[in-house]
C-alpha cells in the first residue's frame, strides 16, 4: 500500500507543471552543435571550426567592502572562433555570488559580458568565489575569480 502510494505521487508529479513549450518559443539551431572529440581524439578540422572565448580578464578583487554590501562586476569577453559562441550554464561556487550571462549565441566577432555579483552578508575576511562556464567551445569549461576582504559591522 505505502509503495502504491509513492508511486501514484510520483506519477502525479512527474506529469509536468502545465508549461509546455509553444512553437512560437525561441530555440537554438541544432547546426551549432559540432564536438570534434571522439574515441579516435580530437578531429583538429572540426576543433578549428568551434567558437573561442576569450576573457579581456578572469579576476577581480572588489577590494575592501563592509559586510553586507553587495557589488558586481562585468567580465568582458569575445568570440573569436568561427561559428556562434553558447554558453550553456554559469555556476557559482557559493550562495553568495551570482553570474548572469547572455542566452543567445554569441556570433564571430562579438563581444559580450557576463556580470558577477557578490553579496558580503555573513562573511568576513578575505573572500575568494569562483564561476564555472560551461560553453560550446573545445575547452568547454571556463572559469572565473573574485576576490574581497570583508571588514566586519
Amino acid at each position: 500500500m505505502k509503495r502504491s502510494l509513492i508511486f501514484l505521487l510520483f506519477a502525479l508529479t512527474a506529469c509536468g507543471d502545465g508549461n509546455k513549450e509553444t512553437s512560437e518559443e525561441k530555440h537554438l539551431s541544432t547546426s551549432i552543435v559540432n564536438n570534434p572529440h571522439s574515441a579516435d581524439g580530437i578531429d583538429g578540422a572540426a576543433a578549428s571550426e568551434k567558437p573561442v572565448m576569450v576573457f579581456e580578464d578572469t579576476l577581480h578583487n572588489f577590494g575592501l567592502m563592509h559586510e553586507g554590501e553587495v557589488s558586481g562586476y562585468e567580465f568582458a569577453f569575445s568570440n573569436t572562433g568561427k561559428t556562434p559562441l553558447v554558453i550553456s550554464s554559469a555556476s557559482a561556487s557559493c550562495g553568495c555570488t551570482v553570474a548572469a550571462y547572455p542566452h543567445d549565441p554569441i556570433l564571430p566577432g562579438q563581444s559580450a559580458t557576463m556580470k558577477v555579483t557578490f553579496n558580503s552578508a555573513g562573511k568576513k575576511g578575505h573572500q575568494e568565489k569562483a564561476v564555472t562556464i560551461q560553453a560550446n567551445t573545445v575547452r568547454n569549461i571556463h572559469m572565473l575569480y573574485i576576490q574581497a576582504d570583508i571588514e566586519e559591522k
